[in-house]
């Protein structure tokens, strides 16, 4: 399994529009974060967690040519807005392209996005042709894609939102999150490489802060915890140098083999 961190930023990405702070200013390329978004390869078949609105960019960057199917952590802008961008993989592959998500997660897409689904039209750039497969509303459940298992678990969000974490053998990812259940937990135990939230040093109302995700780490005991979604608080050599060993900072093009 190979996986590629295609992008590691906030809502915003880094640097932010308008900003002058140290980091937006930084020519540090690993302080360039575009939308969060994931790139996994297992056994011949590409699997993207969320379509960022800097999907084009980061297809482009990794010259990714093929995509079997999607994953939605959620429905939020920054994880869905560049869902036109999968039209490019409809024309490439000739064939309909499954998006899999909680039913409120597809839903939203519906709502938003409704002309996504439905058949390949005859000009393959006019829209993008997607599979909608909803994933039951439970706190845990195992599916396949192509013969790949994969279990979901329920994540807290702010509030009474809701996010999806994934586990594809012995790799897990949880972006988007400021609580973890017992059952998730439950899924997290036993990992190699862990992606998990860390938005920044100070409390969010719907993320994780340094404080809380080095917690949940020391609980999980992941072999090696990758931090992602994280906004311009963030210099990647000051936190490096924070991390204690086995926990990195994430990066736009970070690649980890498993």
């Amino acid at each position: 399994m190979k996986i590629t961190i295609l992008g590691s930023g906030s809502s915003g990405g880094v640097p932010l529009i308008g900003c002058q702070c140290a980091v937006c200013q930084s020519n540090d390329p690993k302080n360039k974060r575009t939308r969060v978004s994931l790139l996994i390869e297992i056994n011949g078949i590409n699997l993207l967690v969320d379509t960022s609105p800097d999907l084009r960019q980061q297809a482009l960057r990794h010259d990714i040519r093929r995509i079997d199917a999607v994953l939605y952590t959620h429905d939020h802008a920054d994880h869905t807005n560049g869902i036109d961008d999968l039209r490019s993989f409809n024309y490439l592959s000739g064939n309909v392209l499954p998006i899999y998500g909680t039913q409120k997660t597809l839903a939203g897409i519906a709502q938003r996005f409704p002309y996504v689904f439905g058949p390949k039209p005859e000009n393959a750039w006019y829209r993008p042709a997607l599979s909608a497969h909803p994933l039951p509303d439970a706190q845990l459940h195992e599916f396949t894609i192509k013969n790949i298992p994969i279990t979901m678990f329920r994540q807290g969000h702010g509030g009474h939102g809701e996010s999806t974490g994934y586990r594809i053998g012995n790799f897990a990812y949880s972006t988007d999150t400021d609580k973890l259940s017992e059952t998730a937990f439950s899924e997290l135990s036993g990992l190699d490489v862990w992606i998990v939230d860390c938005l920044r040093y100070t409390h969010s109302p719907s993320h994780s802060n340094l404080d809380n995700t080095l917690k949940w780490i020391e609980r999980a005991k992941p072999r090696k915890a990758i931090l992602t979604h994280m906004a311009h608080d963030f210099d990647y050599k000051t936190l490096l140098a924070e991390l204690p060993a086995g926990i990195l900072p994430g990066f736009d093009g970070m690649i980890i083999e498993l």
